[in-house]
């Protein structure tokens, strides 16, 4: 149900929140579809990567983080724009925030309508191809197709340094797909589930390394939709200083990122 346009502060920034930059994938869709909503971004740079952290780490974290952001920033609505963010804590937050909560979840459901092969590959941290949700979801959407899943801790850090314009590990790519690949049928992928909100923003790089008859899918154009449904009939007005990305750590690296966050139309850096 979306809340009554009255209600809401016109000013009130959707919170987008990420370990890194992958939330930006998501983002761009956001801005699509909401031209004129206010953003805030958050990354847990401090907290990156949370693909290697415990279950219990990142369920502590993220929602101790979301508490303290949403007390102080009064957002309509918060995104978790990380699929291992989501898969874990999801719940827990709901839980705790009285704010409409979207998460991230693998696109499994859409790569199952897509392969002809019947075959797909899923790339996500180490920590988001175990856990049950996905299990859930390949039994639900893909119970007759076969779901190989490899962790990716590479990409992320490929992202995060191809979005700060430094070298890049080219070899990350074809390291990805050899390991899908190599597994019983991996020869016969045809559709290859991004299940992290870092790996869109490779997207180019990795249909490089897999070669031509595999496509991508990622959750961001659903998430895009849902935020524009949970939101409709609001009203949007954005602060006089424009749209801020806020950062857990301060890093003067970060400073690099300034010229990727202003194409989102993020204008600010500032640490929480």
């Amino acid at each position: 149900m979306t809340a009554h346009s009255s209600s809401i502060d016109p000013a009130a920034p959707l919170l987008l929140f990420d370990s890194g930059v992958g939330g930006l994938s998501v983002l761009g869709k956001v801005r699509h579809v909401l031209p004129e909503a206010p953003v805030m971004y958050v990354s847990d740079n401090a907290g990156l990567p949370y693909g290697t952290k415990t279950e219990a780490q990142i369920a502590a974290r993220v929602s101790g983080l979301l508490g303290r952001l949403t007390e102080r920033y009064r957002p309509r609505l918060v995104c978790i724009a990380c699929n291992t963010a989501s898969t874990i804590a999801l719940a827990s937050v709901r839980e705790v925030l009285e704010v409409p909560i979207v998460g991230t979840v693998p696109a499994i459901k859409p790569a199952a309508a897509m392969t002809r092969t019947g075959v797909i590959g899923l790339l996500g941290t180490e920590a988001t191809i175990r856990q049950g949700y996905v299990d859930r979801l390949e039994a639900e959407f893909a119970a007759d197709k076969r779901l190989l899943r490899h962790g990716a801790p590479e990409l992320v850090a490929a992202a995060e340094a191809k979005l700060r314009g430094e070298p890049v590990d080219t070899g990350a790519f074809a390291r990805a797909a050899a390991a899908l690949r190599a597994m019983p049928d991996g020869e016969r992928i045809d559709t290859v589930v991004l299940a992290c909100t870092h790996f869109p923003l490779l997207e180019a790089e990795l249909a490089e390394a897999f070669g031509p008859g595999v496509r991508f899918v990622d959750g961001s154009d659903g998430i895009a939709r849902r935020i524009a449904f949970l939101t409709e009939g609001q009203a949007w007005a954005h602060g006089a200083e424009g749209d801020v990305a806020l950062f857990t750590r301060d890093d003067p690296d970060d400073e690099r990122l300034m010229p990727a966050l202003s194409r989102f139309g993020i204008s600010r850096r500032l640490v929480f």
